[in-house]
């Protein structure tokens, strides 16, 4: 692949930083960054942790999805299992093993890196890593999550990863974590998974992970 082709890091010279809200889970930044010959520009920003997020695939070729409530845009979705990476230290594909377990009572014997993306990099600095699960199983009943909060009564589903793709088509899903991991899984697939990448892959694309 060329090397052209290839989003590169590198960030340009803050001149000034200050926390303009503090918010429970993430902050809100102003920063002045200097961009050399277009000069000095003002961007506030979300400071994000980031996340990941799990597409679980059985045998059958069907997705395990929750139906969760997202106060924002008023909807329930129908979304793939993920979480923030807001345990110190925890490395990501540990947070997505524990979030397929919390959010699915799943587990997995089979991990791969599917497909990388950053949610909406002219507002947040959130980066997401999205990771194919398979070798499925369910988790021990001692082991289940107790779940609270929009969580409670979050059911999961199982769906035929085609019949997905379709619903997506005609605009009836609108997750972005589910759109993007749907055609990245369908599009691995095609290929015979070559694709795919270790569950380890370097993601610099955090600056955490950098």
């Amino acid at each position: 692949m060329s090397d052209l082709l290839r989003d590169a890091l590198g960030r340009r010279p803050v001149t000034s930083s200050s926390v303009a809200f503090t918010g429970r889970v993430w902050d809100l930044l102003a920063e002045d960054v200097d961009l050399g010959e277009a000069g000095s520009v003002r961007r506030e920003f979300i400071r994000h942790p980031g996340a990941v997020g799990v597409l679980a695939l059985d045998e059958q070729g069907r997705v395990a999805l929750v139906h969760q409530y997202r106060h924002p845009v008023a909807m329930t979705l129908w979304e793939v299992p993920a979480g923030l990476l807001d345990v110190p230290g925890e490395p990501p594909q540990a947070a997505a093993v524990r979030e397929l377990a919390e959010e699915a009572d799943l587990r997995a014997a089979t991990w791969h890196t599917l497909i990388d993306w950053v949610l909406s990099p002219g507002g947040t600095s959130e980066a997401f890593r999205l990771y194919l699960a398979r070798d499925l199983s369910p988790v021990h009943d001692h082991e289940r999550h107790d779940r609270v909060d929009e969580e409670l009564d979050m059911p999961t589903h199982w769906f035929d990863l085609d019949q997905v793709r379709g619903a997506i088509l005609a605009g009836h899903l609108h997750s972005p974590s589910l759109i993007v991991g749907v055609f990245a899984a369908c599009a691995a697939r095609d290929v015979g998974w070559s694709t795919l990448r270790p569950a380890d892959a370097p993601w610099p694309e955090h600056p955490a992970q950098r």
